[in-house]
């Protein structure tokens, strides 16, 4: 039997809860992690719960479904995050529409999408994805590319490089969950001792996010902890 999309204020201050045990833990504030409420295939009434509930940052993976909500959605103030694999073909609508992106992994969509932005909008806030492993079909620069990509989207106009993302395969414990985020935040160090300023890490989600936290994430991606599974 199928679960019906829904959300409580109780999942979202569950979720806030863990956030900031694991922040106490790491010795960090928890107001320096933010949580972003991946709400793809969620309907529109949830997330105005979610909002109602003090949640403004929604992750997007598809672009037609989130572009839909953007703008049903216009009248509350929320941060959009796109969060899917991104063709060049639909770098024009995320360009317009959202505030961030999490999943730059070649030059060419970021050129696309810096030259798509609206003269008139903020600067898009742009992540880099980085290939942790065995992500197969999730995407990702390799780790030996990534100076090169973070040196040439870094001075590309309307679009702010501010740090790097991954998704990482299913681990079974803390201390495996902990080490590809090591490695991100390693190499996020190694990034900006070269003369980047990135201060983004976009690393966790429902399983793991304690994991993130301990290892620096500032942005953790969580859906099902707040909507509970998504329907098949």
């Amino acid at each position: 039997m199928l679960t019906a999309p829904h959300f409580s204020p109780d999942a979202l201050q569950s979720v806030l809860k863990r956030i900031a045990n694991a922040a106490e833990m790491a010795g960090r504030d928890p107001a320096t992690v933010r949580l972003l409420a991946v709400s793809k295939q969620q309907p529109e009434a949830l997330v105005r719960r979610a909002a109602d509930a003090g949640q403004y940052d929604f992750g997007e993976n598809y672009v037609q479904e989130g572009v839909a909500k953007i703008t049903g959605l216009a009248d509350l103030p929320l941060t959009w995050h796109f969060i899917g694999r991104l063709q060049s073909n639909k770098t024009r609508d995320v360009a317009q529409h959202f505030q961030w992106v999490h999943t730059v992994d070649r030059l060419r969509v970021a050129e696309r999408l810096s030259a798509q932005r609206p003269a008139h909008a903020p600067p898009l806030q742009v992540l880099l994805q980085v290939s942790m492993g065995d992500e197969s079909g999730k995407g990702g620069v390799e780790p030996a590319g990534l100076p090169t990509l973070a040196a040439r989207v870094a001075v590309l106009p309307q679009i702010e490089l501010r740090g790097l993302m991954c998704i990482p395969p299913p681990a079974a414990d803390l201390e495996a969950q902990r080490a590809p985020y090591r490695r991100l935040r390693h190499m996020r160090d190694e990034l900006n001792a070269a003369g980047c300023r990135m201060d983004t890490l976009s690393m966790g989600m429902s399983d793991d996010l304690e994991a993130a936290v301990l290892e620096g994430a500032t942005i953790v991606r969580i859906g099902t902890a707040l909507f509970g599974p998504r329907p098949k």
